[in-house]
């Protein structure tokens, strides 16, 4: 998800709420599976490290 969308780390990386759109397309991608909160946690990890 990270990777396919640089336009939207940029984005993320000049306003952290746009880490809604990226849990967003997680749960879309895993059709409601993941748990939102984790998948939340996991991204801020990857896209502040």
């Amino acid at each position: 998800m990270i990777a396919d969308n640089p336009g939207q780390v940029a984005t993320y990386r000049k306003n952290p709420k746009v880490i809604g759109w990226f849990v967003g397309q997680v749960m879309k991608a895993t059709k409601g599976k993941a748990n939102p909160q984790m998948v939340q946690e996991l991204l801020k990890r990857k896209l502040e490290g």
